[in-house]
């Protein structure tokens, strides 16, 4: 059975940090590309951030130089380290894999929520 599951989430005032987590069990972690995105009531889920299994990162144009992504083969995990936080980075984060290989297989974790205000 395939986990994703996010973490670290919460209330950060404006110009804060935070660090997102997602632990995930049920893959091979290194074969799979993962993101993080993100999703407002009405809009639809947007990617933030996207680290491939041969370790190649792009960034939305709205949190390039804020936020970075990273992965830890090893332990199975993503992260996000979110600094100079505004309110429009309130969301609902969320982890996805993306498999590598044919049938490229995507699972998405429950979602974290993030909430930037004074």
């Amino acid at each position: 059975q395939v986990q994703l599951v996010e973490s670290g989430g919460g209330l950060v005032q404006p110009g804060g940090s935070l660090r997102l987590s997602c632990g995930t069990s049920g893959i091979i972690f290194s074969y799979y590309s993962m993101g993080w995105y993100r999703q407002t009531p009405g809009k639809e889920r947007e990617l933030v951030a996207l680290i491939t299994s041969n370790g190649g990162i792009n960034y939305a144009d709205s949190v390039k130089g804020r936020f970075t992504i990273s992965r830890d083969n090893s332990k199975n995990m993503l992260y996000l380290q979110m600094n100079s936080l505004k309110p429009e980075d309130t969301a609902v984060y969320y982890c996805k894999a993306r498999g590598s290989i044919i049938p490229f297989y995507e699972y998405w974790g429950q979602g974290t929520q993030v909430t930037v205000s004074s």
